[in-house]
């Protein structure tokens, strides 16, 4: 009886323990490298009952304060929600009370979810955020994608396309400089690590197979953006299949299914993660960076096209950077504008 008894006291203990580890009650600081390890760990052990602590606890660290940065975050609480479709719409009440400035987070996440039924919970919640109306309704109406509809990239005009246009614009009014707001896998980096975060969230395929589809940009020349995106795909997939076995035996089926131009860069993840050899991976991209850099893109071959975009174009999302060893632990991450940082600056202080 006694020894039940000490049981019972000891199980309270560790309960106790693991919920102070992810409360927003402890230091931010101390507590965020506790969640970010909790995240990474979170797809093999899921413990769904402390969601709403340790996404609290991001939220009183500022981790949203730069969405550029915060792309992990964003998909794991993204991934939380679709993986219990019943509790959906009590898990995200739970995060309410959210600064009125990043409850964008909780909007997005919702339209990212991949929920069957997502637009009903953006309405039955959008009354709690009234300054995000816009947004909201942008999610709702379908002017703005979810995460699976985004595209890989932006369909290029065909000849028909540009000789139209050529015949129809007037050759001598000054052209107009737009803002542009299209979205895709090929120019916004940050989407790669949302990806990440979804994957940690539910251990769905569906993530990794659109890093896959990402691979062949590792291999390109034309721009920079896309061998950016590219090589951080190759190497956050050999990076974290290191880490799990269940990844790795992905890859390597998915290697006998595919082929063209997907099929060699998928061959170089596997063996990179079934050898242990990362640093290959790595210095092949800095090789590739290094030659775009000298020559310039495939379509532009110049200097100017280099020094015109500038380090700050190519800033690191959380996962990437984390990725290519930047933090040791688990789950790294880099927070804020001050850590983060350019890829060519980045890639150039390892050799």
């Amino acid at each position: 009886m006694r020894a039940i008894a000490l049981a019972l006291i000891a199980c309270t203990f560790v309960q106790s323990a693991l919920a102070a580890a992810v409360g927003p009650e402890i230091d931010p600081g101390a507590s965020l490298g506790v969640v970010q390890n909790w995240i990474y760990n979170y797809r093999t052990k899921p413990d769904y009952a402390h969601v709403p602590a340790a996404v609290r606890v991001l939220f009183h660290s500022q981790t949203f304060k730069e969405p550029e940065n915060s792309g992990i975050y964003l998909g794991f609480i993204a991934g939380a929600i679709s993986s219990n479709p019943a509790k959906a719409e009590q898990l995200v009440n739970s995060f309410f009370p959210v600064p009125p400035e990043e409850e964008w987070v909780i909007v997005r996440a919702i339209a990212y979810s991949g929920l069957p039924d997502w637009r009903n919970l953006m309405r039955k919640v959008a009354p709690k955020m009234p300054g995000r109306r816009v947004m909201i309704d942008g999610y709702l109406s379908g002017a703005q994608p979810t995460l699976m509809d985004i595209p890989l990239e932006e369909a290029k005009p065909g000849m028909m396309d540009k000789l139209r246009g050529t015949l129809t614009q007037n050759p001598f009014k000054k052209e107009e400089r737009k803002l542009d707001t299209r979205i895709s896998y090929a120019t916004h980096q940050d989407l790669l690590d949302i990806l990440w975060g979804y994957y940690f969230a539910t251990g769905s395929r569906v993530p990794i197979q659109r890093i896959v589809q990402m691979l062949p940009w590792s291999k390109s020349r034309d721009t920079v953006d896309k061998l950016t995106i590219g090589s951080m795909a190759r190497y956050t997939l050999a990076s974290y299949s290191v880490r799990d076995a269940s990844l790795r035996d992905y890859l390597r089926d998915e290697l006998a299914r595919q082929s063209g131009p997907v099929k060699e860069p998928l061959r170089e993840v596997v063996e990179a993660a079934d050898t242990v050899q990362l640093g290959a991976v790595r210095k092949d991209a800095v090789a590739a960076v290094e030659e775009l850099k000298t020559r310039g893109s495939d379509a532009r071959r110049n200097m100017d096209f280099w020094g015109q975009l500038g380090v700050g174009a190519l800033a690191l999302g959380c996962v990437s950077a984390a990725a290519l060893g930047q933090v040791a632990v688990g789950i790294p991450c880099v927070i804020g504008g001050s850590a983060s940082q350019g890829l060519l600056s980045f890639w150039e202080k390892q050799q």
